[in-house]
């Protein structure tokens, strides 16, 4: 109990709803640029072959290099997250729908485990919202046109 109430003394959920954004955010990063650098012709396979049109395929340029750059600077959180939720539902329902439940034989978890936790973290962060240190923040203090036009 002793160190839980001095860890307390510095604990600040602004500073941890910015390491929630940063770390999804940053992590999702390293996949949406291997969709820019590589294409997204497997994607677009994998959308077509389930019936959506080829144009859902782009959605994961949002999705994964958009959004978290939105993220980073907790800008339009709710709705970034809300997308990159959405993200993880494709991914889910495009790539891993055969292993949903599997487990690794290796580690024991699931092999799903990577997408459930970029779409669970999505959601948290969709009720929590950005923090004090966001772009959102700034926007909702000032006197400018985009709180303005937000009332």
């Amino acid at each position: 109990m002793f160190l839980e109430t001095q860890f307390a003394k510095y604990a600040n959920e602004d500073i941890g709803k910015l390491v929630l954004r940063i770390s999804i955010a940053g992590l999702m990063l390293f996949h949406g640029f291997q969709k820019y650098t590589g294409g997204i012709a497997e994607i677009k396979e994998l959308v077509v072959s389930s019936g959506l049109p080829e144009i859902v395929a782009y959605g994961s340029y949002l999705g994964e290099l958009i959004i978290p750059f939105l993220l980073i600077l907790g800008l339009f959180t709710r709705t970034s997250a809300l997308i990159f939720g959405t993200t993880m539902v494709f991914a889910l329902f495009l790539v891993h729908s055969d292993m949903f439940l599997a487990i690794d034989p290796e580690s024991g978890g699931l092999m799903t485990e990577l997408p459930l936790l970029y779409l669970f973290s999505s959601l948290a962060l969709f009720f929590l919202g950005a923090g004090k240190y966001s772009l959102d923040t700034k926007m909702s203090q000032c006197g400018c046109l985009c709180k303005k036009a937000s009332n």
